[in-house]
């Protein structure tokens, strides 16, 4: 694991930063795979939109100082890339310091594979989202403290992924991905109008379903129709479809995973 600040390499981080203290910044998590950084104009895309909204001043150029950084001490670069954009250190008490953000590049090395369909088992966790400040919502803040316990909640009951409701009992998302259902031969993901994080991956989909004349409604989703799922995936930046094969104990069909997989060429994204 690497990690640049500003486009320096460093090892440690300032005890009075703001994102330590307060999860004073936003975030993003991408994929690198043989040197190509996927989905970049749609990160950029996403944390410029979060520094406006959080009024973070914020030089993204940076981001590519550190990549080329990473590049020269490395031959090629596969795994995940975190960027956290940070206000900066400050003194104690929210009030906001006046200088320009920083930010932080993080590079962990793995081995990558191209994209294919991968099965997992599913199902609804109790624990429910809250209702965000309408300023904040769709935004990946530093504060997922909801998702450490339903990530908690999940692997208890042994799932990589799982449905997530709200406290008006609507499918949001999952843990750490955006959620696709079909219900009555129709693709539905939920519009995230009170919570939840507009996901890069998300947003890729929803781009190639209209290029590709695939009907997708956003809508909200009620628990009550969980029950006439016929298939569901999530996506990330990781992963465009982690598709759910069995769903609280009951089985679901594997060819609408496949017929979209090979539709919106998902093997494809970059």
């Amino acid at each position: 694991m690497q990690c640049y600040k500003n486009g320096q390499l460093i090892e440690s981080i300032p005890l009075l930063d703001r994102a330590f203290h307060y999860g004073d910044g936003c975030f993003t998590t991408a994929r690198l795979f043989q040197n190509n950084f996927e989905l970049k104009e749609l990160h950029f895309a996403r944390l410029a939109l979060a520094c406006k909204s959080l009024s973070l001043d914020a030089d993204l150029s940076l981001i590519e100082s550190s990549l080329e950084q990473l590049q020269k001490q490395n031959s090629q670069l596969n795994g995940t890339l975190k960027v956290v954009i940070s206000r900066g250190e400050g003194d104690r008490g929210y009030s906001l310091p006046l200088h320009a953000a920083d930010i932080y590049v993080w590079y962990y090395p793995r081995v990558m594979q191209a994209f294919r369909p991968e099965w997992i088992e599913s199902g609804l966790l109790t624990h429910a989202l809250g209702l965000n400040m309408p300023h904040l919502v769709g935004l990946k803040t530093l504060n997922r403290l909801e998702q450490v316990l339903l990530k908690q909640e999940a692997d208890q009951q042994g799932w990589l992924e799982a449905l997530v409701s709200d406290v008006q009992g609507n499918i949001v998302e999952g843990v750490s991905s955006n959620c696709f259902i079909r219900i009555n031969d129709q693709w539905i993901t939920p519009e995230l109008r009170y919570n939840g994080v507009r996901g890069v991956m998300r947003a890729k989909i929803l781009s190639l379903m209209q290029q590709y004349q695939v009907k997708c409604e956003q809508r909200c989703v009620e628990m009550q129709e969980l029950g006439q799922i016929q298939s569901l995936f999530f996506c990330n930046a990781l992963h465009p479809m982690k598709a759910v094969i069995r769903f609280d104990h009951r089985v679901l069909a594997r060819q609408p995973y496949l017929d979209l997989f090979h539709t919106l060429k998902l093997n494809q994204i970059d």
